[in-house]
């Protein structure tokens, strides 16, 4: 079995699972998927680029999920499980200037066959101890992660499998999604005492959320919208609780990055471990439990633009800043008309048509050869500019090269409609958003950071390797495009 197809089976239970154990979140999809059928319907253009991009076979199945982990020996077996599934690190995020104790990566495909057979990632965050400044603390909370064992000896065996036969069977792959999805169950019953939890929960409820339990539960996953604004509305029409603030940049014509919001985390009966004591008479009361609550599952909603070049990125994150700067707060409930209002100003600034944004070089996309033209006598390929002539006889690198520094013909062609450009989706995720979302469903919103420094090198070490850079692969994925498109009209 492929890899590709393990993953999407491994998505599809994933999402059923979730459904079964917070069913609010079917219920967002639910409401999801009206608003990508109205969207399709109304806006033919929207429709057409997902076509000619191949995004619309894709649209039903977009998800993305968010785990935490507590040790390296977690994180390094984590990759090796998402391995088997087609899946890598890509990108690394540090999330403590936030104020959240974690530095995590995003594993994915890398691939765009890979993606479109399947886009299903997972956001995964490792705990940062070395940020708990109270030393008796930490050295609980490392003890609580020691005694845990978040994967089945099966699904041990079957990694070891692939990684020793280069391969999964179909028979394997099947039990390998069974096996697989165990470690990201939910279980309401701790390991852990109600005062432990409490302790670590004073110290941030992400630490406690990720020590106090047997394993990783999948806190969120995600359905892709093609308007988000008009599921935000749509939740609290339907008495689904929303956060209040859209994640990301403003609403726009030409979306770019990822926008994102969610559901509030569910308030859910949790059963602690009762500390042992001496006087107590048989084992019955010694294994007993204590009723208690535990909040940090919600469902999340995403919408998905182009990716953005390091020139784009550089000018979003400045206009982001600038925004928050002149809120002067972190945006909540109480300002979220007022930051909506900045945000909107400041992004002003950002051209919002896809021919801007690729003249300017601040996005990445597909070139395509238009239908008409392929096949056709080119003449003006050698007039606009000698160095994307004789293609036939170039092999494909030096014909990237040549292309490369040769923008003017590339731009001459687009607006000759000889070259169409569509759009390269943003598969990855924002450091400040993704702390917005877990600080808002963690009822912990007040500013605040911790001091020290990114630690990239610390996280690769944990994970046993390196992780991909996302740029380099948007970059690659439109120099390939751009290739395919200029040896299609060629001939």
């Amino acid at each position: 079995m492929s890899s590709d197809d393990i993953r999407h089976k491994f998505s599809v239970a994933m999402s059923a699972m979730y459904q079964d154990e917070v069913p609010l979140y079917g219920d967002l999809i639910g409401l999801v998927t009206e608003v990508n059928t109205e969207v399709l319907a109304s806006q033919p253009d929207i429709k057409a680029q997902l076509e000619h991009t191949g995004e619309i076979d894709r649209l039903s199945m977009e998800r993305h999920g968010a785990i935490r982990l507590g040790t390296a020996a977690e994180l390094s077996m984590m990759r090796r499980l998402f391995a088997v599934m087609g899946m890598y690190p890509v990108g690394y995020y540090d999330l403590a200037p936030a104020g959240v104790p974690v530095h995590s990566t995003a594993f994915r495909a890398i691939d765009a066959h890979s993606l479109h057979k399947s886009p299903f990632r997972v956001f995964t965050s490792l705990l940062r101890l070395d940020l708990i400044g109270n030393d008796t603390l930490k050295q609980e909370a490392l003890t609580a992660l020691a005694n845990r064992h978040i994967f089945t000896d099966k699904a041990i065996k079957l990694i070891e499998h692939f990684e020793a036969q280069g391969g999964l069977t179909a028979a394997e792959g099947k039990d390998f999604v069974v096996e697989a999805l165990e470690t990201f169950r939910w279980h309401d019953k701790t390991p852990i005492s109600k005062e432990l939890y409490e302790r670590l929960s004073n110290q941030h409820r992400l630490i406690a959320d990720v020590v106090g339990f047997k394993g990783p539960h999948i806190n969120h996953l995600t359905p892709r919208t093609l308007d988000i604004d008009a599921v935000q509305q749509g939740m609290q029409a339907k008495g689904i609780p929303p956060k209040a603030i859209i994640e990301g940049p403003p609403r726009r014509t030409c979306p770019i990055l990822l926008r994102q919001t969610s559901f509030k985390a569910l308030k859910e009966r949790v059963s602690f471990k009762r500390e042992q004591v001496s006087s107590a008479i048989n084992s019955s009361e010694i294994n007993s439990f204590e009723q208690g609550q535990h909040t940090a599952r919600f469902g999340e909603i995403e919408q998905r633009g182009v990716a953005l070049t390091p020139k784009g990125r550089a000018l979003y994150d400045k206009l982001l800043s600038d925004a928050r700067h002149q809120l002067g707060a972190t945006p909540n409930e109480d300002n979220a008309s007022e930051y909506y209002q900045i945000l909107e100003k400041a992004f002003e600034a950002f051209p919002d048509d896809y021919r801007s944004l690729h003249a300017a070089e601040l996005a990445y996309f597909y070139y395509q050869a238009d239908s008409q033209s392929v096949g056709q006598n080119i003449d003006n390929l050698s007039v606009v500019d000698s160095k994307v002539t004789n293609l036939k006889t170039t092999n494909i690198q030096k014909a990237r090269l040549k292309t490369v520094a040769s923008k003017p013909a590339i731009v001459a062609l687009i607006n000759q409609g000889a070259i169409r450009i569509e759009p390269i989706v943003y598969e990855d995720f924002l450091p400040v958003s993704a702390a917005g979302i877990f600080q808002s469903n963690l009822q912990q919103d007040k500013q605040s950071n911790y001091e020290g420094h990114s630690n990239k090198h610390e996280f690769e070490r944990a994970l046993g390797a390196k992780v991909y850079d996302e740029l380099a692969l948007y970059e690659d994925m439109q120099a390939q495009s751009l290739d395919k498109c200029l040896i299609s009209l060629e001939y």
